[in-house]
């Protein structure tokens, strides 16, 4: 074959397999079998191997790179990702119709629903039609790259078609998740290998975006599915309904079952329709989520600062099952917190297997008057944590046995001790291993100190070989690399990543090494706070309760939580190891904003139209952090007006009342983004 038939052909079967792939994930109508598609993948690939100078990026087969990478980058999302509200009842669900009804001034509305998928949340952005990033949802302003692993996911697409058509920048929204079928799939193989199976498809899709490696992603056959978008540019759609059919004819998959509504009666009925429904489809849902399906209208109702007010998820009650409780057994947390876990006869709840529940505390036990050797019942909190939350008193047998807090740790032996409230019981020994292995799991957390790797059988393992009884240990481990590599699962190449993203952590600003030392009820917001004011360690030591408490947001019990540990025997120890081998104790001083970044200080702003260069929500954030006001409606107290294209009654009324009109080109100029 020469060159240029090859290229004829190489475009041919792309063109083929993008087609395929279209048929199978976005219109879920397949026309050739799996055998048949991978035939024509593997011609592809041969050709490709064949004439590798017509190998371009977006080619099916360049889904996967050859090797791992370092580790995760995070991206700040260009719109924040909102988590949303929800509901479990009717009434709740009705209150929300009311409050978008008066948000709207009596303006008619619709709604989309559609079920909720249980996976991951993720955001796709397109430039020119090309995928160049792919982002977890992380904290909803920051995420995590995961775009290697996301180019293996086939129902995502590499590049959209007909580029001219599609925004120069578009952001899609979805859920990545483990279709149910190929979940069970991976377990009967894992299980057939003598290995162990996965708890759930949720948490088992949330590990495997968190993989290094996009070959172990490429085998498990993610799924995808859009349900919203983050930046458009332009922006010339006016509904979501609208929009999602779009993503359609572009090859992004949307809900089959997404629908349109009138009014809040049909979204109930069709609530009530999906809860038998929902346990037949080929994904975990746990509810539906009910939105206004005008874009401008959304805009109009606007968001708090955690979630939308134009949106809400229904839930459905979580499954309950009923099963025998076997025994009870103790955990120790990172603060010795001790709590009982239920033993179970295992029983089938919400699509997996469950041997286990928690009970909380000592007290909850009281209250549920739960026995060993009850029947009981289990609900899958969030449909993701099993907890009792009942005993069947009437099928109580007559050998149970009273559960009775432990006198001792079940660790390390130590006196155990309730709080000043009488809630928790703990261990009071600092030195207690399992301690020390839940601190050092959280003390290396994404949040914390960022150290991959170090999930719970590493940190059993440094712990219970004594190469790391306190956090500084961690440091000096360059020295043990040899006793290192012989750990469990471990080898060379581990032994070197996990080293490098040690060694990186040293410079990480004090603010993550405050919110990584298990202060209680210090978390990232605290230690950021504690951080910026004090700019080091010596001076955050040195400052009493009293000090502390002049922050705002630091009240009375924080104040003293971090007092007393800054001057406890434990964090002096901690903090001067730490300092010993060359952790950062500095927090970067962030920069004065400059004279005149605050444009619109104290001035009220109101946008109307369509604008080339804004969603309405970003135009509203950016007025915001340039000091002005965003409001929705045009008084005598607004200063100026932006006009959009098809501006439509605010134009009017400012003109009625003489407020300056600026088009878009001027409020550019004016906010120094031009």
């Amino acid at each position: 074959m020469t060159k240029s038939e090859a290229q004829k052909k190489v475009v041919e079967l792309r063109e083929e397999i993008r087609q395929d792939d279209y048929k199978y994930y976005v219109l879920a109508a397949p026309t050739i079998s799996d055998r048949q598609y991978d035939r024509l993948f593997d011609q592809l690939k041969k050709l490709e191997e064949q004439f590798p100078d017509l190998i371009t990026p977006d080619s099916p087969t360049r889904r996967v790179s050859g090797q791992p990478i370092e580790g995760f980058q995070q991206v700040v999302h260009a719109v924040p990702m909102l988590s949303m509200d929800n509901t479990y009842n009717e009434g709740e669900l009705r209150e929300f119709d009311g409050r978008v009804a008066r948000g709207l001034g009596g303006e008619a509305y619709e709604y989309v629903i559609d079920p909720k998928i249980d996976g991951v949340a993720i955001s796709l952005r397109y430039e020119g039609g090309q995928l160049v990033l792919a982002a977890t949802r992380g904290d909803g302003t920051t995420g995590d790259d995961i775009t290697h692993n996301a180019r293996t996911i086939r129902a995502i697409p590499l590049r959209l078609p007909d580029a001219t058509n599609v925004p120069r920048v578009l952001e899609v929204r979805g859920e990545v998740y483990w279709p149910i079928s190929a979940f069970e799939a991976f377990n009967k193989q894992r299980e057939a290998r003598g290995e162990p199976t996965f708890a759930n498809p949720r948490n088992a899709t949330a590990g495997t975006l968190k993989q290094l490696d996009p070959r172990i992603v490429a085998r498990r056959r993610l799924a995808f599915i859009a349900h919203g978008f983050g930046q458009l540019e332009p922006f010339t759609f006016t509904t979501q309904y609208e929009l999602s059919q779009r993503m359609k004819e572009w090859g992004i998959p949307i809900s089959p079952y997404m629908k349109r509504i009138t009014d809040i009666d049909q979204a109930i009925e069709h609530i009530h329709a999906w809860d038998a429904r929902r346990r037949k489809l080929d994904f975990a849902t746990d509810g539906l989520v009910l939105k206004v399906d005008r874009l401008d209208q959304r805009d109009a109702l606007g968001a708090t600062s955690r979630s939308p007010r134009w949106c809400i998820a229904f839930k459905f009650a979580a499954e309950r099952a009923r099963t025998r409780l076997l025994s009870v057994r103790f955990q120790v947390g990172k603060l010795g917190t001790i709590t009982p876990v239920a033993n179970l006869a295992p029983v089938q709840l919400a699509g997996t297997t469950v041997k286990s529940a928690s009970l909380h505390n000592f007290d909850q036990v009281e209250r549920l008057g739960v026995r060993t050797g009850d029947m009981v019942y289990v609900e899958k909190a969030g449909e993701i944590i099993p907890q009792v939350v009942e005993v069947d008193r009437d099928a109580r047998p007559r050998d149970t046995k009273p559960i009775r807090p432990p006198a001792r740790c079940p660790e390390c032996n130590s006196e155990t001790v309730r709080d000043e409230g009488g809630v928790f019981l703990r261990c009071v020994n600092p030195a207690c291993p399992a301690q020390i292995k839940e601190r050092l799991r959280y003390f290396c957390g994404r949040d914390q100190m960022d150290i991959e790797g170090v999930g719970i059988a590493l940190a059993e393992q440094l712990v219970d070989t004594g190469l790391v009884r306190e956090f500084a240990d961690l440091y000096r481990l360059h020295d043990r690399r040899d006793e290192l590599i012989a750990l469990e699962r471990m080898g060379a190449k581990s032994a070197d990543n996990l080293l490098a993203s040690v060694a990186g952590s040293k410079s990480h600003p004090l603010a993550r090494l405050l919110a990584a030392l298990n202060i209680p009820h210090i978390g990232t917001n605290t230690a950021m706070l504690l951080a910026e004011h004090f700019g080091s360690t010596d001076a955050l030591v040195a400052a009493g309760a009293e000090e502390l408490q002049e922050i705002e947001g630091i009240g009375p019990e924080l104040a003293e939580s971090v007092s007393s540990f800054l001057h406890s025997k434990q964090g002096i120890r901690t903090i001067e190891g730490l300092r010993a081998v060359g952790v950062n104790m500095i927090q970067p001083r962030k920069k004065a904003r400059a004279p005149g970044a605050l444009p619109f200080a104290g001035k009220t702003i109101v946008v109307t139209g369509t604008l080339q260069h804004y969603s309405r929500k970003q135009i509203q954030d950016l007025i915001a952090s340039l000091g002005g006001k965003p409001a929705g409606s045009v008084t005598r107290k607004t200063d100026f007006v932006v006009a959009g294209a098809e501006a439509g009654s605010k134009l009017d009324k400012a003109r009625q009342l003489g407020v300056q009109v600026i088009d878009e080109t001027e409020f550019r100029c004016r906010a120094g983004t031009r």
